[in-house]
């Protein structure tokens, strides 16, 4: 497995996965939770056929595909990456997802025309840009007037106890600096700040909800070790012996026991959805 990262055009951005990490990511992250956040997105977005739809950080493109099908072949539907790794991932699905143009490039400095999208959305992305408020600013200019943004970030990690459980578990095998990796995903969990964030860049009518979802596997044994793999920090925790490996596991099972299934587990995790219009 390999992991990489990258530079944005505003500096270093977070949890960029290469190669098999982005078929862990699929299967562990994807599959296991987020397909019902994503058509929840999707859905409030309200994309009409022949909609101009662009996905920011589409990853491997989830919500890409969902927007693809409801936009149909009259619309255009763009997903935008800073990752090539997971953007050859989502290309592979392109058979199943229609029109779908698939492009690289940096959110705060994106290579599209003013006012070339009907909606712009971005999932669990914005929390790891350097600078959001280029983001935000590169979204409206991209946005026509009338157009709407939807975005979603993770609530702070004490609302996400399967993450927090993770990343403790990690600091106290490997220490703080992986374990930081892990909790970056829920460092821009606060409702005003980013109600406040979208609005500065020009959005109106901001809206904020929570959503909440439930992380559910059958095995804890093999959860924890999947969901490492793809993270940042799966190749720190594949180079522990297998004694240190267990403890992780051991860690992450003692901490969630309010949680626990027999060997499985039904955790849950919230989001904060953010819709918002460019007058």
């Amino acid at each position: 497995m390999e992991l990489e990262m990258t530079e944005s055009g505003s500096g270093p951005s977070g949890w960029q996965l290469a190669g098999d990490a982005t078929l862990a990511y699929d299967t562990y992250i994807v599959n296991a939770f987020m397909q019902d956040y994503s058509r929840r997105l999707v859905e409030t977005a309200a994309i009409a056929p022949g909609d101009r739809v662009l996905d920011v950080a589409c990853g491997t493109g989830v919500v890409t595909r969902l927007a693809a099908g409801m936009a149909g072949g009259q619309g255009r539907v763009v997903g935008l990456d800073l990752n090539a790794g997971m953007l050859s991932r989502a290309r592979g699905y392109e058979e199943k997802a229609g029109a779908v143009d698939w492009c690289e490039g940096s959110a705060a400095a994106m290579p599209f025309a003013a006012s070339s999208f009907d909606a712009v959305l971005c999932q669990h992305g914005l929390q790891f840009m350097p600078d959001k408020a280029a983001v935000l600013s590169e979204m409206h200019r991209v946005l026509a007037p009338d157009g709407r943004l939807l975005i979603s970030v993770w609530r702070s990690i004490e609302h996400c106890p399967w993450q927090a459980a993770i990343a403790d578990a990690i600091e106290r095998s490997i220490g703080s600096e992986p374990a930081a990796q892990v909790r970056s995903a829920f460092t821009f969990g606060d409702a005003d700040q980013l109600r406040d964030t979208i609005a500065t860049a020009g959005f109106s009518d901001v809206e904020i909800r929570v959503e909440s979802e439930t992380i559910r596997h059958s095995s804890l044994a093999d959860y924890v070790p999947g969901y490492i793999s793809a993270t940042p920090v799966a190749a720190a925790v594949a180079g522990l012996d297998t004694g240190t490996q267990n403890k992780i596991v051991a860690d992450v099972r003692e901490a969630l026991a309010a949680h626990l299934v027999g060997e499985g587990l039904a955790v849950p995790i919230e989001a904060h959805m953010a819709i918002a219009h460019r007058p």
